[in-house]
């Protein structure tokens, strides 16, 4: 393959780009478990003993491995019902145990809820989201901190409304940015699947196309062969007749197959066309063709379908583009196909055994091939064969 044709792609695809980022997005509700203790702590109102300050730290630290865990399931598409239970108990533990106010222990409660709404249906979310909102109202009181203190004598109104519009924005923002993850991965494994359906397609209706080349002229083989078996013993003159039969049918049936096999090698170019764009489109690239309307000879025909399939084949594995453009057309006595797309950022060269060898073959029709940037983000691969050089 031309793998020096188009840059290679970076080592991590743009969906595994998208899911690390989704990951890290989730996991920013750890960062409203500890700003809340944290801002507590180190306030002016916060004068903890050196150990319920380090058991409230240790805690912090296992409900942070434990909400990691939570989202990574929640990414991967698998349960965690074990580290839920355990987050769970720890939250209430903490906000039993630490002398916190409503938004500075209390936070701990609607972070945990972020995490629970990853794993669990709509139902349970809404369950879950108002039972922390409820065990931080009744657990912790609303104390001076936050973005709405409480003084002694002030309505703690503001502040209540405050966390439960932080208990219910925060959970649904990520069972959202989980959602919009779980849509592109069942697009990316739609145009996988797809991609796979056209490979087992074409090689279907190569072994139904073989079938009935030769399906028949093998089965009258194998049963004159049997005859002639049984009659060598008998009728001699018989045997001879059979296996002279034989011999021809197993003639003729080469014959079918290597007309099947040039059928297949002189490639046609319109079906290959149509193919290659359709494998383009499954993997995510428009595709636009452009045909002549001249008749382009076989010979020449089968060369572009090889170029183009080369190229296909390569735009998928090694760029990143979402437009491609196949045009072939009859200038100057020559067939010149060319084929740009876009996403690529360097230039590339001849340097893969695909369209080398391709290029020795198009050489010797006094054709060349040549790949390279085409301007503006674009790389162009060209082919010409002149059409008087066809034998």
């Amino acid at each position: 393959m031309l793998t020096s044709m188009f840059p290679r792609r970076g080592k991590r695809s743009n969906v595994e780009r998208l899911r690390r980022s989704t990951v890290c997005s989730l996991s920013l509700g750890l960062l409203l478990a500890w700003f809340g203790p944290l801002s507590g702590t180190l306030g002016p109102a916060g004068r903890p003993s050196a150990v319920p300050l380090v058991l409230g730290v240790l805690g912090l630290a296992v409900f942070g491995v434990l909400y990691l865990r939570m989202v990574r399931a929640a990414v991967a598409g698998t349960g965690a019902n074990r580290e839920i239970v355990a987050s769970g108990a720890l939250t209430v533990v903490l906000l039993l145990s630490q002398d916190g106010q409503l938004w500075s222990w209390g936070l701990l409660a609607p972070a945990w809820a972020s995490g629970v709404v990853l794993l669990v249906g709509r139902n349970p979310s809404i369950a879950a989201c108002a039972g922390a909102a409820a065990a931080g109202l009744l657990l912790v009181p609303a104390g001076a901190g936050g973005p709405f203190p409480v003084h002694p004598g002030e309505d703690p109104g503001p502040a209540i409304v405050g966390y439960l519009l932080t208990a219910a924005f925060l959970p649904w923002a990520n069972r959202f940015q989980l959602w919009f993850w779980q849509v592109v991965r069942a697009a990316e494994d739609g145009k996988e699947a797809r991609a796979q359906l056209a490979v087992t397609e074409e090689r279907l209706r190569f072994s139904r196309d073989l079938h009935d080349l030769v399906g028949h002229s093998l089965s009258a083989i194998a049963v004159k062969s049997e005859v002639a078996v049984k009659l060598a013993g008998v009728d001699a003159g018989r045997a001879v007749a059979e296996m002279d039969e034989v011999r021809g049918l197993a003639r003729e049936a080469l014959k079918e197959i290597r007309t099947a096999v040039r059928g297949y090698r002189a490639v046609d170019l319109g079906a290959e066309l149509r193919s290659m764009a359709a494998v383009l489109e499954a993997g995510g690239v428009h595709c636009a063709l452009e045909t002549p309307r001249e008749r382009i000879p076989e010979e020449t025909a089968t060369l572009l379908a090889w170029v183009v399939r080369e190229g296909a084949t390569n735009v998928l594995r090694h760029s990143s583009a979402t437009r491609c453009r196949i045009a072939i057309a009859i200038r100057h006595g020559a067939a010149v196909l060319e084929m740009t797309n876009d996403g690529v950022a360097g230039a590339g060269g001849l340097g893969g055994t695909g369209l080398a060898g391709l290029s020795e073959r198009l050489s010797a029709m006094g054709g060349v091939v040549t790949a390279g940037a085409g301007g503006a983000g674009r790389f162009r691969l060209r082919a010409t064969i002149p059409l008087e050089g066809v034998r």
